[in-house]
């Protein structure tokens, strides 16, 4: 993992919601050889001593550590590339390695970098991720494993200058290329000696940082925060916060997810009631230091995380996607009535359908960009003379959708993306809310207002709507400014209905 560096993206904070897994059957995942994911790392520490003591970019450990991953894969029967490109006059690698079969036009990438710095062997930074996924690959291979989803390993160079690697390879797969690939799995340093059990905060539930992954990342969190939950390891999110080889893929719309165990972060007494370990010292004390040898590790996070590995690549490539029952994306007029009941309140910034105009105010309150396409819902779409010139004002705004016919059975998912920005004199009398009519009413999602400034920043919701199933429903959005001069901008695009 590189040194930290700032990507300052405002973020607002969400409610907790209570989220389903998947529906669609999956295969049964693999236990994970811990012995195998350790001889792996044997083997990097090998390198090293022999190649100067690190596995560096442009040094001879790097070149034999590709060259060991790569082996071991083409003899799987993996179809491998060793990708080459220059880097302060070095040249550097990435192994790509694809599993046969899948659809080609629904890639699943899982990926880490291979390099280590130059005054150590990386072990915990990061042989452990690499070792880990190269496992996970190998036992894709010995199962025979034929997903629904075309399976892409890889293993990035230069990581720790700069996510060069990672950034070469996105930077040169063709438009074409790159819209297939529809998740990336990101896994660096899962065996930290002072461990904490990090998930990437695809939806942004932490509300910290720099907001939420592209639409799809929550999902790809949920699916890791399954297995967790499933061994009875509690979890906490780590922000996107551009470290990290996901940084390419999220910065081109590429949903992203992963695993992190913690690097030079000191581990609170909070967390080490929560995980065991040391309060008061970091995660991996040998974080870029020579120490990060094999002694570096601790078998119980890496087992853990190797299983949590092969977990979400069994969930999510052998899960059928699942259909489309109805979506808008408000690129066209579909139907939507604003004030459908006649007893809204709101004299201003009541929901429209257009391209909205960005509006800031302590930081950007009223988001100019939408999740796709040019238009989205949105409070009042006009930036006018003030952040709070077209603002909600007065009460309540509400817009419903038109009717949607539900299918009788299975399990209905109703998703949509969202933001509630406010100035710090709200309050939570002020919301967002999405409620589903049909035979009766239920409201599936609120984000209320505080007293604290909230910028706007997309995030993702999705929520079970089984119990309408085989009714004609609505779907209605309201938002409402209730502490009398607050300043409040809403947003939702892609609403969607899946089965």
């Amino acid at each position: 993992m590189r040194i930290l560096r700032s990507i300052g993206m405002a973020a607002i904070l969400t409610i907790p919601l209570t989220l389903s897994p998947p529906t669609a059957s999956a295969a049964a995942a693999p236990d994970i050889s811990l012995a195998n994911v350790k001889a792996h790392l044997s083997q990097f520490q090998s390198i090293a001593t022999a190649n100067g003591g690190n596995r560096a970019h442009g040094r001879p450990g790097y070149l034999a550590s590709a060259n060991y991953v790569k082996g071991l894969l083409d003899g799987a029967g993996f179809s491998t590339t060793l990708q080459s490109f220059t880097y302060n006059g070095a040249t550097g690698y990435n192994v790509i390695a694809d599993w046969p079969g899948g659809d080609p036009n629904d890639v699943l990438m899982v990926g880490a970098h291979l390099d280590s710095v130059s005054s150590g062997p990386g072990i915990n930074d990061n042989g452990s991720g690499s070792a880990a996924i190269l496992e996970t690959a190998l036992e894709v291979a010995r199962q025979g494993l034929t997903p629904a989803k075309h399976l892409r390993f890889a293993w990035w160079g230069a990581e720790e200058l700069g996510l060069r690697g990672s950034q070469y390879y996105v930077n040169n797969l063709p438009a074409t290329e790159r819209a297939k690939v529809k998740g990336y799995l990101n896994f660096d340093m899962v065996g930290s000696p002072n461990p904490g059990y990090f998930i990437y905060d695809g939806d942004n539930s932490d509300g910290t940082g720099s907001g939420p992954g592209p639409a799809g990342s929550a999902q790809l969190e949920r699916t890791l925060q399954d297995y967790f939950t499933s061994i009875g390891v509690p979890t906490r999110g780590t922000d996107f916060d551009g470290r990290s080889d996901y940084g390419p893929f999220i910065a081109v719309g590429i949903p992203a997810g992963g695993t992190f165990t913690g690097a030079e972060g000191i581990k609170s007494s909070a967390q080490a009631s929560l995980w065991g370990g040391t309060a008061g010292q970091a995660f991996d004390r040998c974080y870029h230091r020579s120490c990060d040898t094999i002694t570096n590790i601790n078998d119980t996070a890496l087992d853990r995380n190797s299983d949590a590995i092969a977990y979400a690549v069994w969930t999510i490539a052998t899960t059928t996607p699942p259909a489309v029952v109805w979506q808008d994306t408000f690129e066209t007029a579909t139907g939507w009535t604003v004030n459908p009941s006649g007893t809204d309140t709101a004299t201003l910034g009541q929901w429209e359908r257009g391209d909205p105009a960005a509006t800031s105010s302590s930081g950007t309150k009223q988001l100019g960009t939408t999740v796709s396409g040019v238009n989205d819902l949105v409070t009042g779409r006009l930036a006018g003379s003030s952040a709070g010139a077209y603002d909600v004002d007065g009460g309540v705004t509400s817009v419903q959708s038109p009717p949607v016919t539900l299918p009788a059975g299975g399990t209905l998912k109703l998703g949509f993306s969202w933001y509630l920005a406010h100035g710090s004199n709200s309050s939570s009398a002020d919301f967002l809310r999405v409620k589903v009519v049909g035979s009766t009413t239920t409201q599936v999602f609120q984000q209320l207002g505080a007293a604290a400034n909230r910028n706007g920043a997309w995030g993702s919701a999705e929520v079970d709507v089984s119990a309408f199933a085989g009714q004609s429903v609505r779907i209605l959005v309201e938002a409402a400014d209730a502490s009398g001069a607050s300043l409040v901008e809403a947003g939702v695009d892609d609403v969607k209905i899946t089965r």
